[in-house]
């Protein structure tokens, strides 16, 4: 499974971001898929995630009710709606598909992932 992750950018404090993780079609259909981000120096962490047909999804603490996560199964995409934007968001943002269909928030139970978009919130 290839993913494709993209959107990023720079955005001023409290402005808002979409990103996308796509993947080949027929691909993670059946996969719950993920999104994580890293900043040099730190350990990944979990953002957001979500169940292989949309229904069922979760946050970290941090982004709640500020990130929404959601897929077009369609156009074999999920994307990242980023509202609310602080300087503590930057990070470069990766996408991947879990092993199973419902997810997690261990990293470890993602097995696919793409190359990250990098994500600059300025104060």
């Amino acid at each position: 499974v290839q993913l494709q992750a993209s959107g990023g950018g720079l955005v001023q404090a409290g402005g808002s971001l979409r990103l996308s993780c796509a993947a080949p079609r027929g691909t993670f259909s059946n996969n719950a898929v993920g999104w994580f981000r890293q900043v040099p120096g730190k350990e990944g962490e979990f953002v957001a995630g979500i169940s292989w047909n949309g229904g069922s999804t979760f946050y970290a603490d941090a982004v709640k009710g500020r990130f929404t996560i959601s897929r077009d199964r369609a156009r074999n995409t999920v994307y990242l709606q980023m509202n609310s934007l602080k300087p503590e968001d930057t990070a470069v943002y990766s996408c991947a598909a879990s092993r199973s269909s419902y997810g997690s928030r261990d990293k470890g139970s993602y097995a696919y992932w793409g190359q990250g978009t990098q994500v600059t919130v300025s104060s």
